[in-house]
């Protein structure tokens, strides 16, 4: 007996909700626990920063070629073990992250780390798209917030751990022992079912599907932006110490925060459309006065409007992509996720390249024109 239909499923009760919060929560909890060893992998491999750099692209890589098989694994077999598995080998990993020196193995670990997060990012989503629809009510917003969440907790607890100085291994079970509670709780309600099947594994995004990963583009291009370029600009041109350029991007993370979780009622009241019109708005006017008015402080007030413009676009676009009917969600789903991936591996290197070539401020300043784009084509959400 084929497994039922979401289609047929009226409401999504609070256990599926909360297993879905839960999943967000762990992805971001796990993806900003690996942040601060990433100064401790470069010790420990003895690598330049390019040759780091060269071995992160193996954690965007993996991620985006893993994708496209974490959709169709959930049409066939369901959320629930994608989520768990993928869940469980990232646990298996991360204290791999903290201990492993030989290169080849750092290497391997990354890049499933990567495919693994990748696998859980796309499961996750789909989980949610199919809640938010069962439900009637708008509820991604919500869901980022609780990733935001778990960013913010995940990253404060490891630095936490390794400045009381935990050894880094012993510091890494503490963040698994944590998600593993957690999948635990949430295991029992998640989907035991996908998206419905049909379509190739790959498929070129068409259509509507196109626009929505072209806008989740320019969004993830701009908060990866905001991760890499925004203490450097505020140390090169706006004359702040480097030991705090810190508050730059976490101003814009705050606010992106505090946006996602105020988000669903923001979206239930004024509509997704109105939602990425005004917020594309509202970022581009963030990027207008972080460049156009001289001081650190101006800038951290630019950066706060970027992240809360920024905030519900991403969830919005989901909600789209979960109703329209070009692609089969399995496929449109990590289409979409995917094109945001690459925004935030390419974006950032562009943006340092234009900078090379002309300045910073030019660079960033390219950004103004995507996010009015991005209010501009709002109207075509519509379907």
């Amino acid at each position: 007996m084929n497994a039922p239909s979401p289609v047929l499923i009226t409401t999504a009760n609070h256990s599926e909700r909360m297993s879905t919060r839960i999943a967000f929560l762990i992805a971001g909890l796990l993806m900003s626990a690996w942040a601060p060893l990433v100064p401790l992998v470069k010790a420990r491999a003895g690598l330049d920063d390019g040759g780091l750099g060269l071995l992160l692209l193996g954690l965007g890589g993996g991620s985006i070629v893993a994708m496209p098989f974490a959709g169709y694994l959930t049409a066939h077999y369901g959320c629930r073990p994608v989520v768990i598995w993928a869940t469980i080998v990232l646990c298996a990993v991360l204290p791999l992250l903290s201990t492993v020196a030989w290169l080849p193995g750092l290497v391997i670990a990354v890049t499933l780390f990567g495919a693994s997060m990748g696998m859980l990012d796309c499961a996750m989503n789909i989980q949610s798209v199919i809640v938010e629809k069962n439900s009637g009510q708008a509820l991604q917003s919500g869901f980022h917030g609780l990733y935001s969440v778990g960013g913010i907790v995940g990253a404060g607890a490891m630095t936490a751990l390794l400045t009381l100085g935990l050894d880094p291994l012993i510091a890494a079970l503490c963040i698994v022992a944590t998600v593993l509670g957690s999948l635990y709780k949430a295991a029992p309600a998640l989907l035991t079912y996908g998206t419905e099947r049909g379509g190739p594994l790959f498929a070129v995004p068409r259509g509507i599907v196109l626009l929505l990963g072209t806008l989740c583009f320019i969004v993830f291009l701009t908060e990866g932006a905001m991760l890499d370029w925004s203490a450097v600009f505020l140390v090169s041109n706006r004359g702040l110490e480097p030991s705090i350029s810190g508050l730059g991007y976490a101003s814009f993370a705050a606010a992106m925060t505090v946006g996602r979780l105020t988000g669903d009622a923001i979206v239930s009241k004024l509509g997704g459309v109105r939602v990425v019109a005004l917020g594309g708005l509202c970022a581009a006017a963030g990027m207008i006065v972080s460049l156009g008015i001289d001081g650190w402080p101006a800038s951290l007030i630019g950066y706060a409007l970027v992240g809360a413009g920024c905030s519900n676009i991403v969830p919005v676009l989901f909600t789209s992509v979960g109703r329209q009917q070009r692609m089969p969600q399995a496929v449109a789903i990590p289409a979409v996720i995917s094109m945001g991936y690459a925004g935030i591996l390419i974006g950032p290197v562009f943006i340092g390249a234009v900078a090379h070539l002309s300045t910073l401020s030019f660079a960033l300043g390219g950004l103004i024109v995507l996010l009015v784009f991005v209010s501009a084509t709002a109207r075509f959400l519509r379907n």
